[in-house]
């Protein structure tokens, strides 16, 4: 009998990683801190939690997703947020949004809004780049191509506070 393929929501709605629930705080390794800079704890987050930051960005306003790893460090008094369970978590808030938008669903997700680091758009987003190009454009951003990258235009002035 085939195993079920989790939805992306549900995906979404995860708080466990092997054993352990989410979010968790972990002592930082060595590697870690050669890695990603000086501290002691390390916040693994829930999806969810990435996913809710991400709702409050308004149209017109963006973030990026090292903010959302400080607000939620900050709020989880931990020293830093895992960059890389951050990223997994935006991506999969980005195809949730996008199963509830091809459900009827009008209110998802604004994952576009969120952006890498340095205003970069992130082309594993649903869609590829040119999607998110797209959504962005209908909100009134202007897109700056520098090679493979792509980057919006003055998004400091931009950016929503958290």
């Amino acid at each position: 009998m085939a195993k079920h393929q989790k939805t992306w929501k549900e995906k979404l709605l995860n708080t466990k990683s092997g054993n352990d629930t989410l979010p968790k705080i972990e002592e930082m390794t060595d590697r870690q801190r050669r890695t990603w800079g000086p501290g002691n704890t390390i916040l693994i987050p829930a999806p969810k939690q990435v996913n809710e930051l991400m709702r409050k960005v308004p149209k017109g306003k963006l973030t990026i997703i090292n903010t959302i790893r400080e607000n939620l460090a900050r709020k989880h008094n931990a020293d830093m947020t895992c960059p890389i369970v951050t990223g997994i978590s935006a991506w999969i808030s980005s195809f949730a949004a996008e199963e509830e938008r091809d459900t009827g669903k009008k209110r998802i997700t604004p994952y576009w809004r969120t952006l890498k680091s340095g205003g970069e758009l992130n082309p594993k987003y649903p869609g590829g780049l040119a999607n998110h190009v797209k959504l962005l454009k209908q909100e009134g951003h202007k897109i700056q191509v520098k090679g493979k990258r792509s980057f919006v235009e003055d998004y400091e002035k931009k950016l929503v506070k958290m």
